[in-house]
């Protein structure tokens, strides 16, 4: 059985990332005993952190007050959800250069010193492991190559991250330079789709 959690958080109801991405969890799912959990950053957001969230997150699980357990109770729950998936996907138009601020906030509260992973020695080690995560990632512009390249902060953070929890199996799906016109951003999206189905295969 493969339980695959969709993450789709372009402002854009139809954006080439959740299309792409919708695909992707499409095919995936046509394997015997997979399900599919869709969480839907934009239609419903996540409040960004706050002070109380900030200390509790720091704070050892038996000295938590009432207050502060309260205050990490929706990232327990996005934790257990990441903990139930086996394959992870994640859609994300390209913001300013980086990642949209509903896809930050959701990080922002799985990234948990001592629950998805903890400093040792040897520096951090992620507790998140086991897991395959496919990066949806949509562009108007073109950044894989120089000069524009040093401008792409969306799939490095999002590798780091995930890779600071444990989760290094990373596949990336490019749709890009799709503000270039219909004829680009259809080629793009056609040469997405092909990556879909070459990856599901």
């Amino acid at each position: 059985m493969s339980r695959i959690l969709l993450i789709t958080s372009s402002p854009r109801a139809e954006s080439y990332s959740t299309r792409v991405a919708r695909a992707l969890a499409q095919k995936l799912s046509e394997k015997p005993g997979s399900s599919v959990v869709l969480r839907d950053l934009t239609r419903e957001p996540l409040p960004h952190i706050d002070d109380t969230f900030a200390v509790a997150r720091s704070v050892p699980a038996d000295h938590l007050t009432a207050s502060q357990k309260a205050a990490l109770r929706l990232s327990d729950d996005l934790l257990k959800e990441l903990n139930a998936a086996d394959t992870l996907i994640i859609a994300a138009g390209m913001i300013n250069f980086g990642i949209p601020s509903t896809l930050k906030a959701y990080l922002d509260y799985i990234l948990r010193p001592g629950v998805a992973f903890r400093y040792t020695e040897k520096g951090p080690e992620g507790l998140v492991k086991g897991k395959k995560a496919y990066l949806v990632l949509a562009r108007g512009g073109n950044y894989s190559a120089a000069p524009t390249q040093a401008f792409n902060f969306q799939d490095p953070y999002l590798r780091a991250a995930l890779g600071l929890i444990g989760i290094s199996d990373v596949e990336v799906i490019v749709v890009e330079g799709v503000a270039f016109g219909p004829a680009a951003a259809e080629n793009a999206l056609s040469a997405a789709l092909r990556q879909v189905a070459a990856l599901a295969a």
